[in-house]
């Protein structure tokens, strides 16, 4: 009980991020599978219910699979930290997902991205003066979102030797994954906190 009352006061407290499209789900309105997953989340290393997951909790299992996907992938990818973040950002500003900027951009100033690299990302160019671990992430995340996958081969030997096997495995996954949650926050419709402006220009047809 005293879990999910717990559970209640997060989402309470995340009323303000959530549109129509899903209304938001309370420990009443639950059905014990999704107590279940719920449960594993506010157990896990995210401690709140956010984001996608009050959609993606419609559908139980894939709610259970995602979270512990995405847990191994946000708390302990083989990628550095800042890198690891850039890549959520590179990925938010793919697919204009305000949301997933709004609560990934700090935490990859914090993690060490250089704020001018992230500002140049925002407005849809390549950014300057990013590092050489950087560029290729910048760009094999970006080989990955436009050009369905296909990675030349130059760019993934520099991976590779860089990040070895697993890196580039990690690489897709992050890339992958914060696909799968911009396109539930999008299709969600989650929004920022009240008064928030949006962090992501929208960019013209034609642009990511």
């Amino acid at each position: 009980m005293k879990r999910f009352a717990g559970l209640l006061l997060v989402v309470l407290a995340s009323t303000a991020l959530a549109e129509d499209r899903f209304p938001l789900l309370t420990p009443e309105t639950m059905t014990p599978a999704q107590k279940k997953v719920a449960d594993a989340i506010l157990s896990g290393p995210r401690g709140q219910i956010q984001g996608p997951f009050n959609a993606w909790l419609r559908s139980p299992e894939i709610a259970d699979r995602f979270q512990k996907v995405g847990e191994y992938i946000r708390f302990n990818t083989s990628l550095p930290h800042h890198l690891n973040e850039f890549a959520i950002l590179i990925t938010a500003r793919e697919w204009t997902s305000q949301y997933e900027w709004y609560v990934h951009h700090p935490l990859a100033l914090k993690a060490g991205l250089n704020p001018n690299v992230a500002a140049v990302l925002a407005t849809g160019k390549r950014p300057t003066g990013m590092k050489a671990d950087e560029e290729l992430v910048y760009d094999f995340s970006v080989a990955l979102h436009r050009n369905k996958g296909q990675v030349p081969d130059a760019l993934f030997k520099k991976v590779r030797e860089t990040f070895g096997e697993q890196g580039v495995t990690d690489l897709i996954a992050v890339n992958g994954y914060y696909g799968a949650v911009s396109m539930t926050l999008n299709v969600a419709e989650v929004a920022l906190p009240a008064g928030t402006p949006l962090p992501l220009p929208i960019l013209a047809a034609g642009n990511p």
